[in-house]
């Protein structure tokens, strides 16, 4: 019987076929294993590169922190030393300015007490004279008494026959010497009536007064404030320091302030900050650069205007420091009224009255000009402008006139000249004429309510208008509960309300004013 060959092959296949399953399996599961196992090692290597990497992350961040407590610490250090500084310098300020006040005072008693010796000297010399005076007298009585006895006629007796004699005598004499008194009057009338032309310009003076000490100045944005501010306030800082100014900076809008009681730190400070603010760069040596610009820049423009001013009115031979005195006087203001413009007007006002009189103009403008010239360094020396005035002028050799109108044109020291008196007139009305000098809106307005209010306080006060800035009060009163009588009483009493209620310049004139009116109708 023969056999099939693929009946005899068949199973070995089959095994085979099994057995290869069989290993694929095995080689599957031991390559996964060996696959796991370095999957196992590198995640191991991971972990422990990480933690060496953590590790050498935590290392570092140490040393940063401890490298950053250190800068802040030295940090902290300046600026409490600087702190420190300016403490130091702020008290070493407050005891020289204690040490000052201490020695002003100590020569205001040493000037009393020189005036309280000169007016003990005084009342001295005034019993003194009083005594002689009274001894004068008893000697004169005595004479006269004597000679009466020897001339044997009483004083009256002897008058009269002396006044006779005269008469009859010396007629011709009396003309003459009329004459003679009516020629010296003629001479005497043009002084006379400079005088009296002077004495009537001085009784038309009057005052008004106002203030200003800062200067507000527009930001393009609300950020630009902390610009200004800088990193720890160093920038505000520097600007007070440098300026010597104090930098308001609140909740207003796009705006700070500047204050200082010193009008030119005032707008060098001002224009400062403008040209930082346009600039861009702020930062403290930007600040002082632009600062010691604009100060030279505006003293250069001071000595311009102090030229102009001696130009605009004619003056010569002015001392460039003088000149220099008087351009500052356009960064003052006296109650609202720029000095420099008020110097000019007095100056031309001057020079008008003094060629009306005859006076020396010239003399008369430069008088005028530099009246208030004080003013310019009132700020930067001790004592009155008036004072620091009559040094500057005597300093540079002005006439003896300019300086006894400087010394004058407040009634410090009387006036030795006409032009003095010139001075004291265009002073007065240059600061009196309407504009020249700011009143408050609100206390206008205010002055107004209060006297409508005080007029129509009264018992049958129909209504009561302020007219003529408040200069006159028109009380309308009503007729059939108003008589004559009471509304005298009514305008009366009014007149001592305001006065002892209200305080107002000049005087307030107040009208009742009481109509009947009988009205009909034809038909």
């Amino acid at each position: 019987m023969e056999r099939n060959p693929g009946a005899i092959t068949s199973p070995f296949a089959i095994l085979a076929f099994v057995i290869g399953i069989i290993l694929g399996i095995i080689i599957i599961l031991v390559v996964n294993y060996i696959r796991n196992k370095s999957e196992e090692k590198k995640a191991t290597n991971l972990i422990d590169q990480a933690k060496k990497d953590a590790e050498k992350q935590k290392r570092d961040t140490l040393l940063e922190l401890k490298e950053e407590s250190y800068r802040l610490k030295q940090e902290t250090d300046k600026e409490v030393k600087e702190k420190k500084a300016e403490i130091k310098e702020s008290e070493e300020r407050l005891l020289q300015r204690e040490k000052n006040l201490d020695n002003r005072e100590e020569m205001l008693q040493k000037r009393d007490t020189m005036l309280d010796q000169k007016d003990n000297n005084l009342l001295s010399k005034a019993k003194d004279l009083q005594d002689k005076e009274a001894k004068i007298d008893e000697l004169m009585k005595s004479e006269l008494e004597q000679l009466e006895k020897i001339a044997k006629f009483s004083k009256e007796k002897a008058h009269d026959m002396i006044m006779k004699r005269v008469e009859e005598n010396m007629s011709l004499e009396i003309a003459n010497y009329i004459k003679e008194q009516e020629a010296e009057a003629k001479l005497k009338a043009n002084e006379t009536a400079k005088s009296l032309i002077v004495s009537s310009m001085q009784r038309y003076s009057n005052d008004v007064a106002n203030e200003q000490t800062v200067s507000t100045i527009t930001l393009p944005n609300d950020e630009m404030k902390g610009r200004l501010i800088g990193r720890e306030g160093r920038n505000i800082r520097t600007i007070e320091s440098v300026t010597g100014v104090d930098l308001i900076i609140d909740d207003t809008p796009e705006a700070i302030v500047i204050s200082s009681f010193d009008p030119l730190r005032r707008e060098i400070a001002k224009i400062t900050i403008e040209t930082l603010i346009k600039d861009g760069r702020i930062h403290p040596a930007r600040i002082e650069e632009v600062y010691d610009k604009v100060s030279k820049d505006i003293n250069e423009k001071i000595t311009e205007m102090g030229n102009d001013a001696c130009y605009e009115l004619g003056l010569s031979k002015v001392d460039p420091k003088v000149v220099n005195l008087i351009g500052k006087l356009h960064f003052r203001t006296s109650y609202g009224q720029n000095a420099l413009q008020h110097s000019k007007e007095v100056g031309h006002l001057c020079g008008l009255m003094a060629a009306e009189l005859g006076e020396n103009v010239q003399l008369a403008k430069r008088a005028g000009l530099l009246h208030d010239i004080g003013k310019s360094i009132d700020f930067e020396v001790d004592g009155s402008h008036v004072e620091l005035g009559e040094e500057i002028a005597k300093k540079y050799h002005e006439d003896p006139v300019v300086i006894n109108a400087i010394k004058s044109h407040h009634g410090d020291a009387e006036p030795t000249s006409i032009i003095a008196i010139l001075v004291q007139v265009a002073d007065t009305l240059s600061a009196a004429r309407p504009g020249a000098r700011n009143d408050s809106l609100e206390n206008y307005i205010k002055r107004l309510e209060e006297l409508e209010e005080i007029g129509n306080s009264f018992e049958g006060v129909e209504k009561t208008y302020a007219m003529q800035a408040g200069r006159e009060v028109r009380v309308m009163v009503k007729p059939d509960e108003v008589d004559d009588s009471t509304s005298y009483k009514i305008a009366r009493e009014m007149k001592e309300k305001i006065e002892n209620e209200l305080q107002y310049p000049g005087t307030i004139k107040i009208t009742v004013i009481r109509e009947t009116r009988a009205q009909e109708e034809a038909r």
